[in-house]
């Protein structure tokens, strides 16, 4: 098929994620924040990348606002786009990881199918799936963005929370309700799992 298509990967002559690793002193990990919007991923994303760049660790994290606005602008919200959107990610995010780099993930993500799509594009032993379980009235009465507002009112459609599903995480590596936990309890119970994952080889 590659033949057909004149495609040829070098990736048997590039430089290897270890070479990257061992560059860098550190072990390179996804981190997939998944949960409903205003539950707090994006919070909770920027402030352990800050812990983490403290401790001498780089870093990079991909976000769904942004991601939208830039590689991602030609997708809209259709069951096959969603899809489509994690996919892109999942791709970028491997190439952060073979290049040594901390990935940190925040999406909606919404079903376990699509999550599962991804830790197999990344690798299932360097996916870490993070649950942001604030129920669902907490992220409603937050409404940073104000969706949910307009999702009530039918002036968003297949809005997740309201009138699209979010299926529950099966078995996460960690959960965080930010109803009940601090920024800082959130962060610090990120870097009791993520630390021993990531430290610099001596």
């Amino acid at each position: 098929m590659e033949e057909k298509n004149h495609i040829y990967p070098i990736f048997d002559r590039m430089m290897t994620r270890q070479d990257k690793e061992e560059l860098l002193g550190q072990h390179s990990v996804m981190i997939w924040f998944t949960g409903l919007s205003g539950s707090g991923k994006s919070t909770i994303a920027i402030a352990l990348e800050r812990e983490l760049h403290k401790r001498g660790l780089l870093c990079r994290i991909l976000d769904g606002d942004n991601i939208r606005s830039g590689i991602n602008n030609n997708l809209g919200f259709s069951e096959t786009d969603r899809v489509e959107n994690i996919r892109r990610i999942a791709e970028v995010s491997k190439l952060f990881l073979d290049s040594g780099i901390i990935t940190i993930a925040a999406f909606i993500s919404p079903n376990n199918d699509i999550r599962e799509m991804a830790a197999n594009i990344i690798g299932k032993e360097d996916f870490l799936e993070i649950f942001v379980s604030t129920p669902l009235e907490e992220c409603e009465k937050r409404d940073v963005k104000g969706l949910y507002a307009k999702a009530r009112k039918g002036e968003i459609q297949n809005f997740t929370g309201i009138s699209a599903p979010f299926e529950v995480p099966v078995h996460p590596a960690l959960s965080l309700d930010t109803s009940e936990l601090s920024l800082e309890e959130s962060v610090n119970r990120l870097l009791e799992l993520i630390l021993p994952k990531v430290k610099k080889k001596v």
